[in-house]
């Protein structure tokens, strides 16, 4: 939710797309996927290169395998 709070998913935002890495690095039970951010190991390898576009096709693709929302909703939105 912060990172969506500091407009890192707004396709009109300066900011750079953060690594979803968590630094834990291991593959879930069918080998699918890291464990610690969801992401597949193609999207890993792919990350670096891959533009703010791309990138966020990947944290939207992370976050169903995740089962969250994305982008995710600003903790500032219920705010008066």
């Amino acid at each position: 939710m912060l990172l969506g709070a500091g407009g890192y998913f707004d396709e009109s935002s300066a900011e750079g797309v953060p690594s979803p890495c968590i630094s834990v690095c291991r593959l879930s039970a069918d080998g699918t996927f890291c464990d610690g951010c969801f992401r597949t190991l193609d999207e890993i390898r792919v990350w670096a290169g891959s533009d703010s576009t791309e990138r966020r096709a990947i944290w939207a693709r992370l976050a169903q395998r995740a089962g969250f929302e994305f982008p995710p909703p600003s903790p500032f939105e219920d705010l008066p």
